[in-house]
């Protein structure tokens, strides 16, 4: 390994001269026999690129790819994503990701070395040494789904309070009663860290309780692409004191107490997880993170935090035609799960956390309309995951109920101390039984009615607000009743994307084409307040086709992420249309 400015380099693979010479073109597939870890080599002629075996998006191995007859392609074992080794861009999904290279070094005597070049840890600048800790002077507490209160000296932190209200328009549902003080929590606390802008994290509903008794709580997010709190004004939520802090830098609480923001490396753009360490001890919380900080992480923390569960997106629930048989929906979704079993499994090896506690998949599609997703989504079990992890590793789980509280000293010292973790007293509900579903609903639905859908015209409005163009793609959007049957009175229209057009029919050249079904009262509060997809797609209130059947990732990362800041401006729409009227 050497050292510059910061930066490590180190080599990953050797190749003698006698193997190089052996090297074929094209696809080169290696394996350091020392550690097992296998690599890609692409050779053209002269040109050289290489890549670690492993897919950006889960981790996945490569194989060949046996559609691609020019044998540039590998194709990932575990979600059949494609990289172009030549290019070393994602080819599926198109558009999207490209692979990070390694450094491909030729020796005088005809050898090759595959190096890696790694810049510095961030949590490694200043670095703290431990100190004792004692019982009871860091204390973690579940309040539900992402929620956990951390007491660390004399300091609380709260992360991603999601405790009242639907998520997801009205898709997701709380699964765990929270503990009945939750708003005191809230309000006292020192600090809260909201790690994205999904709204089962960032939850409006949840944080205009919380504003109405204390506006200034200190809220602090990572500098996103898009703003966290691009709604915020919107919202009508008061917050007066929120906290934007760059990525890899240490944030200082108070001597012994500080926090660390890092990015995701799929979703940079809206992804963030999070390192807090008092007094040497670190607490990492991945969140939702797909590659947290891009696979680089503390190891041999105190306690580690991650989601579990799976079923967080509308694929293939949603979807139908084709091979989206009930069949192949329940085998997809069972190997899914098994996968992001074994992906976290493998994690927490790599990363040997004293204590791993998963969460963040504590919801419910509670609403009798979506009984269908409910049973055919499944999750997976956190206790399975933590006797998994039992058994492939050294390290303590924890399966938190609501209100439970984990001693982090106690249970370092002695994992068999009956003190270590506080259940919530006998008798409390830990399951929710009711959600208020109307009051939701009804707020959903009060766009339904409003001036602007009286004229068809509004779909144009919308769309070229959406600033969505130049990409062969068509849809068709189909208006619905909760059971996704259309309305006889709802609109169902077309969106040519290639020059923004609204045809009646759909052209005549080659073009992918989706078909999207959306329950109206959903679709109609999105366009209306502008609102992001994630509503639709995560919150299960779309059934969609596609054909071919291929993830247009430019289209719905646009959709799902870079939709406008601001929302369309209807009432300049509707007095140019009132003035014509006139």
């Amino acid at each position: 390994m050497e050292e510059s400015a910061g930066q490590s380099s180190l080599i990953l693979l050797s190749i003698s001269a006698s193997e190089v010479n052996n090297l074929k073109e094209g696809i080169n597939f290696l394996r350091n026999k020392s550690d097992g870890k296998s690599y890609i080599l692409y050779k053209y002629g002269d040109l050289m690129r290489a890549c670690k075996n492993m897919c950006k998006h889960q981790g996945g191995l490569f194989i060949t790819d046996i559609e691609d007859l020019s044998n540039r392609s590998v194709r990932c074992t575990k979600h059949n994503w494609k990289l172009n080794v030549s290019t070393m861009k994602y080819i599926n999904p198109p558009d999207s990701f490209c692979q990070e290279e390694l450094v491909i070094e030729r020796g005088e005597d005809n050898t090759l070395s595959l190096i890696e070049l790694n810049p510095p840890n961030p949590w490694e600048a200043d670095p703290q040494v431990p100190e004792d800790l004692t019982f009871g002077e860091v204390q973690v507490t579940y309040i539900t789904h992402a929620c956990m209160e951390l007491k660390l000296g004399d300091k609380r932190i709260v992360f991603d309070p999601w405790i009242t209200g639907p998520a997801f328009a009205r898709g997701w549902w709380l699964l765990h009663e929270p503990p009945h003080d939750w708003l005191e929590r809230l309000c006292r606390a020192d600090l809260i860290y909201i790690s994205h802008m999904h709204s089962d994290h960032l939850s409006y509903h949840t944080l205009k309780k919380l504003a109405e008794e204390r506006q200034d709580v200190p809220i602090y997010v990572g500098k996103t692409e898009r703003p966290v709190f691009w709604y915020l004004q919107q919202s009508g939520v008061k917050l007066t004191n929120i906290n934007i802090v760059p990525f890899g830098v240490w944030q200082q609480v108070d001597k012994y107490l500080r926090f660390m923001i890092l990015m995701d490396g799929i979703h940079p753009e809206m992804d963030t997880c999070i390192i807090v360490e008092y007094k040497g001890h670190k607490i990492l919380n991945t969140v939702d993170c797909t590659r947290p900080n891009g696979g680089r992480l503390p190891q041999n923390v105190g306690l580690m935090m991650s989601d579990f569960a799976g079923g967080a997106s509308g694929f293939p629930m949603t979807f139908s035609g084709g091979k989206f048989t009930e069949n192949w929906k329940a085998q997809f979704i069972k190997n899914e799960r098994k996968k992001l079993l074994n992906y976290k499994i493998q994690l927490v090896k790599d990363l040997k956390p004293r204590i791993f506690c998963p969460f963040a998949g504590y919801f419910i599609e509670a609403h009798p309309s979506d009984k269908y997703i409910k049973e055919t989504n499944l999750k997976n079990d956190p206790a399975e995951l933590n006797r998994l992890i039992r058994n492939n590793s050294d390290t303590l789980t924890w399966t938190p109920k609501p209100g439970a509280t984990l001693d982090l000293a106690r249970m370092l010292k002695d994992p068999t101390d009956s003190k270590s973790i506080t259940e919530p007293p006998a008798g409390t509900p830990i399951f929710k039984k009711s959600w208020d579903f109307d009051i939701y609903l009804n707020a959903i639905s009060a766009s339904m009615n409003d001036d602007i859908f009286l004229y068809p015209s509004w779909i144009e409005e919308y769309f070229t607000w959406a600033g969505f163009e130049g990409y062969n793609l068509v849809i068709r959007v189909i208006e619905t009743d909760d059971d996704f049957n259309p309305l006889h009175d709802g609109f169902n229209y077309l969106v040519d994307f290639l020059e923004l057009s609204f045809p009646k029919e759909r052209p005549s050249r080659e073009h992918p084409y989706e078909e999207i079904r959306s329950r109206v009262s959903v679709m109609r509060h999105i366009v209306k307040h502008g609102l992001l997809w994630d509503d639709l797609y995560i919150g299960f209130q779309t059934r969609l086709q596609r054909d071919p059947d291929v993830y247009h990732h430019q289209f719905w990362n646009h959709f799902q992420i870079k939709l406008p800041l601001t929302p369309p401006n209807w009432e300049s729409f509707l007095a140019k249309k009132r003035q014509r009227v006139q």
